[in-house]
């Protein structure tokens, strides 16, 4: 994907048609330098991609997405970060190589997916030998999926909603269903099913997370049978309970509060009934602001 898409951009369903290349912004308001707020091992996503020494993350400003819930919205909203240029972002990519992180993990990169091509293209003619993880919120064209094929490897896509009056109201994103399931057949198209390495790490392949919210039982329990009964062992499902309601969410009270036990257990319950087999599950604890790592241009 050359530089001129941000011309016009149609990364994402937004499809804003912005020109980043003269000053314009749309949804998302990024512009047409890579813009990003830490870089560094992170020891808190799924074990393969975590490992024992981390996963090399590197969290991106601004989100096509702009969820009442988010536990990023520092970066994501407020847009907290500093610009990197195309080598920088290069050699970033090398220097978490070098400290000895399992992958490279893009966390909320769609809108710079011109940039990243180009970047980790530059990084594995430097020597990055890492498999590069795609970390984002689900709301995908399979176009721009479809151009990071040479350059990602495993796919973390979320899958947030079912009802779309859901995505309306909590991400400002009406038809998020339609593309996440889009999306998501064009990220499995193009790994394949999950391989692992000796150690047990995911070098190539899907991840698809949901995160439970607070009272939404029957929207889970849809995604859920959807992923099993579509995908089945062609990907891997991480069902989340670290919902944490923060302080944006007191203007929306019947998720101002955190997923009780009874309910994780009963969706877990539920997917078992379907005939999933294998899934990452989080324990009790997650709920914590504590898990939220310091925006504070760390690795840049």
């Amino acid at each position: 994907m050359e530089r001129n898409a941000l011309a016009s951009c149609t990364l994402c369903p937004r499809s804003c048609k912005a020109d980043r290349l003269h000053g314009e912004t749309g949804f998302c308001r990024a512009g047409q330098t890579i813009k990003a707020a830490r870089a560094a091992l992170h020891f808190w996503e799924e074990p393969c991609l975590s490992g024992a020494r981390g996963s090399g993350t590197i969290f991106f400003s601004h989100c096509t997405l702009q969820c009442v819930f988010c536990q990023n919205r520092e970066i994501s909203a407020r847009q907290t970060g500093a610009p990197v240029t195309i080598s920088r972002f290069a050699q970033i990519c090398l220097e978490l190589q070098e400290q000895g992180a399992h992958n490279i993990n893009l966390v909320t990169p769609t809108h710079f997916v011109p940039q990243i091509t180009q970047g980790i293209s530059l990084a594995r003619k430097r020597g990055l030998v890492l498999p590069v993880v795609y970390n984002s919120g689900g709301y995908e064209t399979p176009e721009t999926v479809q151009e990071l094929r040479g350059t990602v490897d495993v796919f973390l896509p979320d899958f947030k909603y079912w009802d779309n009056r859901l995505a309306r109201k909590y991400s400002g994103a009406p038809d998020y269903r339609e593309w996440a399931q889009k999306s998501l057949a064009q990220m499995v198209k193009q790994t394949g099913s999950p391989q692992f390495d000796q150690e047990g790490m995911l070098r190539r392949g899907v991840i698809v997370r949901h995160l439970m919210l607070p009272g939404m039982m029957e929207d889970s329990k849809a995604i859920i049978r959807y992923l099993h009964e579509t995908y089945g062992e062609q990907i891997i499902l991480s069902i989340m309970n670290q919902y944490t309601p923060m302080e944006f969410v007191r203007y929306y009270p019947e998720i101002n509060r955190t997923v009780n036990q009874e309910e994780y257990d009963g969706l877990l319950d539920f997917a078992i009934s379907i005939g999933v087999e294998t899934a990452y599950v989080q324990e009790q604890g997650t709920q914590k602001e504590s898990f939220i790592p310091p925006f504070d241009r760390r690795g840049l």
